[in-house]
């Protein structure tokens, strides 16, 4: 009786330590310890570093959305007498600024959606352009909608259960959240309503035909506001790719900036980014950014590096004027030192929020900077970095869930055992946030090995069911070129 009911148990144990393990961090699994927290086998890609900005630019952004509703951020240094604190500094600020990560996501966007098809048009392979920009275009909104339709799924179950009624209070109390109290999603009175409303809410989110800053939001998830600007800019941006591809590199630089002075005309910073991101790698191709010295002859090799040593420097000072430009405040510019000048320079048609217009330039500067500083390559090419770069879409869809019905019982602890009553408060908010961020990473990580990434694969097999038989072996007989497919940037960014 005992061997058989250890036989019965044998199955549920192993499942009990198949969850468990599939839970733990990846970085912590021995099988993923090389990938995820190790230096990448040789050879990195050469715009690997790209991936590991955008794990900072989601760290920045989950930072910004931890800190404001607890704190005033959006004032600089020197503009009243509570705003003198050394975190509102230029440089420093950036380390919660949400707006300008979002400027560098959008950029790192435009860069890798234009990579791969403009590799093909330098190698002058015009007859593979229409098949990767038709496979693009198809594969581009699942990418985005699939994990955010899951995400925004899991809010509706844990409304559903309860799990949101229980931090309502907190989310609803200023003692705690005393700047901006972030929309707490409403539990309907039937299950059907709520998925009514779900559903709803992702038609909206779906708009592609509404400009407005903040359409197609959803108050499941309030962040999720850049994903319909994504998804728009990258159309538009697969439309100029496809304009251009048969012109000559001087006279499509021409033509993608004279686009971008037109989409600047009218206030529109987002698509100024994407088609930023587009020069940048444009320009890359056209210095031969993308080919790495390591295989060539060691007398040709020094001469290079010791040039590149020379000009590190320079390029390091204009990743920092980039860096200052986009610490520009989202409130009271006009009147921070350091900003006046500029704030007064922006033009008086400018239509959007003004603290865009500094901060999308700053962006355009730092990502060009960083990709010509061998010190910035080196820091994003770090296996912290590059693991990051790998959840930071993960990351950002999971840190509204996870802080609304997880995070905010953790703040709430924390401010029970310090108080929130002068200096307690900042203690307070100190100790949960060093309870709130592991555990917001930790989730991020599940979600991006149960969902991001099966959502890229599925976009891939659902593309390939739906081609006709020709277009099936002309893929399987005119394969992405291997040096393009081993050096381009995958476009999981979204912030």
């Amino acid at each position: 009786m005992a061997s058989q009911d250890s036989l019965r148990s044998a199955p549920s144990c192993t499942l009990a330590s198949q969850i468990f393990f599939f839970l733990m961090p990846s970085f912590l699994r021995k099988d993923r310890a090389r990938e995820a927290f190790s230096t990448p086998p040789p050879p990195m890609a050469p715009t690997a570093y790209l991936d590991g900005m955008r794990g900072l630019a989601a760290l920045s952004v989950f930072s910004s959305h931890l800190c404001w509703q607890t704190f005033d951020t959006n004032k600089s240094w020197g503009t009243a007498e509570d705003n003198y604190h050394i975190m509102k500094l230029p440089l420093l600020r950036l380390l919660y600024g949400g707006p300008p990560a979002v400027c560098v996501f959008f950029v790192i966007s435009g860069y890798a959606l234009s990579y791969r098809p403009l590799g093909l048009v330098h190698r002058g392979a015009t007859s593979e352009l229409s098949t990767t920009m038709s496979s693009l275009t198809f594969r581009r909104g699942i990418r985005l909608y699939l994990p955010t339709a899951i995400s925004t799924f899991m809010v509706v179950c844990l409304l559903r259960v309860g799990a949101y009624e229980l931090t309502r209070p907190f989310a609803n109390d200023p003692r705690y959240l005393k700047y901006i109290l972030e929309p707490h999603p409403e539990r309907l009175k039937s299950s059907c309503a709520q998925i009514q409303d779900w559903m709803l809410t992702m038609f909206r989110l779906a708009d592609i035909f509404t400009w407005d800053g903040f359409a197609g939001w959803t108050t499941y998830d309030v962040h999720l506001w850049t994903i319909p600007v994504e998804f728009r800019c990258s159309l538009c941006l697969f439309l100029v790719i496809i304009a251009t591809a048969r012109l000559q590199s001087c006279i499509r630089l021409l033509a993608v900036g004279g686009v971008s002075w037109f989409a600047y005309l009218h206030s529109r910073w987002d698509l100024c980014l994407f088609f930023s991101g587009m020069v940048l790698a444009e320009l890359d191709f056209a210095r031969n950014a993308h080919v790495c010295c390591a295989g060539l002859p060691k007398s040709h090799r020094r001469p290079i590096q010791r040039r590149w040593y020379r000009i590190d420097l320079a390029w390091v000072f204009v990743s920092i004027l980039g860096l200052y430009l986009m610490s520009q405040p989202e409130d009271g510019g006009e009147a921070a030192p350091g900003w006046r000048f500029l704030t007064s320079l922006i033009p008086g048609w400018w239509a959007e929020e003004s603290f865009r217009y500094w901060q999308s330039i700053g962006a355009c500067a730092f990502v060009l900077a960083a990709g010509r500083s061998q010190t910035w390559r080196r820091f994003f090419n770090s296996p912290v970095m590059q693991y990051f770069g790998k959840v930071s879409y993960a990351l950002y869809l999971m840190q509204g869930p996870a802080m609304h019905s997880i995070g905010y019982h953790l703040f709430r602890m924390a401010y029970i055992l310090t108080g929130v009553e002068g200096y307690k408060y900042n203690i307070g908010f100190v100790l949960g946030a060093t309870l709130c961020i592991p555990t917001v990473i930790w989730l991020a990580d599940v979600f991006w090995r149960a969902v991001d990434i099966p959502a890229v694969n599925f976009a891939k097999w659902i593309e390939m069911q739906c081609l006709s038989e020709g277009q099936r072996t002309a893929t399987a007989v005119y394969p992405v070129d291997s040096s393009i497919r081993r050096h381009r940037v995958l476009a999981m960014e979204t912030c």
